[in-house]
Order: structure tokens, then C-alpha cells, then sequence
């Protein structure tokens, strides 16, 4: 499928010089959602996962239908202070700054096969962070699996030994 199509472009947002690429007219399609939804799922599978990982929020969105598809789990990356219990933190580098993930620390176990799903992949430290975070629990992250990847920032480069499938390619910053 075509999925470019289902992408609206939105210039100047959200900041002049900017074209923001708008997930959302692809979600709001059941056909095309469904069938991202089916080679996300068919990727991890082919990988061995045994789990999946999404960074908030838009990894929900892609990360918890795969899962559910697979009959596996899913572990939330969340913004710190958002979940209940004891956590283990992860910090990385934004193009201004800094930000971090955490998760519980019993969400994953020694040996679980990850794979990480997102809307985008930019400079990669998102999926860099829950890399780290898994692999302080044990876990193997096996594969990354992205609806757009933004090829010229080259965020593939912080995860190289890892397999990566993207449904989107485009060749900007």
C-alpha cells in the first residue's frame, strides 16, 4: 500500500520552515491503519518478538493494535512521573536539550525479544533510549519498526545491529 497518500503535509508547523508530517489522516482510515497495522505485525513476527515497546504517545497508537494482533504484550515508554511504580529512566539528547523515558522495572524480563514501534523515526534517540532501557532489564531489542523515517538525519546510525523496517520514507530534514 501506498502509504504516503494518507500522510497530509502541514507547512510552517509548528514553526516557520517546518513541514510537519500529519499522522493522523492515515489513522483515521481504517483500511490504511489496519494494513500499517498488519506489516508492523508481520515484521515482529518475523524478528521473534515476544514483546513490544512504544514510546508515548504515538507508539501507543501503533504499538498496542500490533501487540494485541500478536497475542503479546506491550510495554509503555512514558514520560517521567507518569507511571505507578518503581521505574528505571533513560535520558537522551533532543536537537534543544534533553528529555527521558522510563518503564517499570519488572516490564521486561532476561531473554524477552523487543521490537520498538513509533510513528517517526528523526535523529533516533527516542528508540536509542528504549533500546538502553531494555537492555538494562535483560531484554534483547530484535527489531525497530517505524511508520516514516526521515532518511537525512540519519537515526538508524545509533542502532545499526538492529533491523529496521519503515513504512514511510522521506528524503528531508
Amino acid at each position: 500500500m501506498n502509504f504516503d497518500k494518507y500522510i497530509t503535509n502541514v507547512p510552517d508547523f509548528p514553526l516557520p520552515g517546518i513541514q510537519f508530517k500529519d499522522i493522523t489522516t492515515l489513522i483515521q482510515d481504517g483500511d490504511a491503519f489496519s494494513e500499517a497495522i498488519n506489516e508492523m505485525a508481520e515484521f515482529a513476527k518475523s524478528v521473534g518478538a515476544n514483546m513490544i515497546m512504544g514510546p508515548e504517545s504515538r507508539g501507543f497508537i501503533f504499538g498496542c493494535p500490533v501487540a494485541v494482533k500478536l497475542g503479546i504484550g506491550f510495554v509503555p515508554l512514558r514520560k517521567p512521573g507518569k507511571l505507578p511504580r518503581e521505574t528505571i529512566t533513560e535520558s537522551y539528547d533532543l536537537e534543544y536539550g534533553t528529555n527521558s523515558l522510563e518503564i517499570h522495572k519488572d516490564s521486561l524480563k532476561p531473554g524477552d525479544k523487543v521490537v520498538i514501534i513509533d510513528d517517526i523515526l528523526a535523529t533516533g534517540g527516542t528508540i536509542l533510549a528504549g533500546i538502553k532501557l531494555a537492555e538494562r532489564l535483560g531484554a534483547k531489542v530484535v527489531g525497530v519498526c517505524e511508520l516514516i523515517e526521515l532518511t537525512k538525519l540519519n537515526g538508524k546510525d545509533k542502532f545499526k545491529d538492529i533491523p529496521l523496517k519503515t513504512l514511510i520514507k522521506y528524503d528531508i530534514d
